[in-house]
């Protein structure tokens, strides 16, 4: 089993930044992406990574959101710039058991292990 630790999280002001990190303990050559669940709201697929480095970005975050993966270290990052009041959000990691994303993979299929979330606030 992967355990995922997210960490990174805060409050900034809009057009602010943010790195949010997720350490993976165990083999983690997986595909990973990259969940947020604002307050009161569904959860949604921000963004996913593949083995080979391929990621996929939800619409609102292209161009804003980038992420990294960090394969000696087993860190995935989510770097976030141009922060808006409607990024916030309780973020979350999770892992499949695939090397390639599934194609539902935004919408959770295929994840098999999550984190616990950390929550980043962005004030206007």
């Amino acid at each position: 089993q992967v355990q995922l630790v997210e960490s990174g999280g805060g409050s900034v002001q809009a057009g602010g930044s943010l790195r949010l990190s997720c350490a993976a303990s165990g083999y983690s050559s997986y595909c990973m992406a990259w969940f947020r669940q604002p307050p009161g709201k569904a959860r949604e697929g921000v963004g996913s990574i593949a083995s080979s480095g391929s990621t996929i970005y939800l619409d609102s975050v292209k161009g804003r959101f980038t992420i990294s993966k960090d394969n000696a270290k087993n860190i995935l990052y989510l770097q976030m710039n141009s922060l808006k009041p409607e990024d916030t959000a309780t973020y979350y990691c999770a892992a499949t058991r695939t090397t390639a994303c599934p194609p539902a993979a935004a919408a959770g299929y295929g994840m098999v292990d999550w984190g616990k979330g950390t929550l980043v606030t962005i004030s206007s």
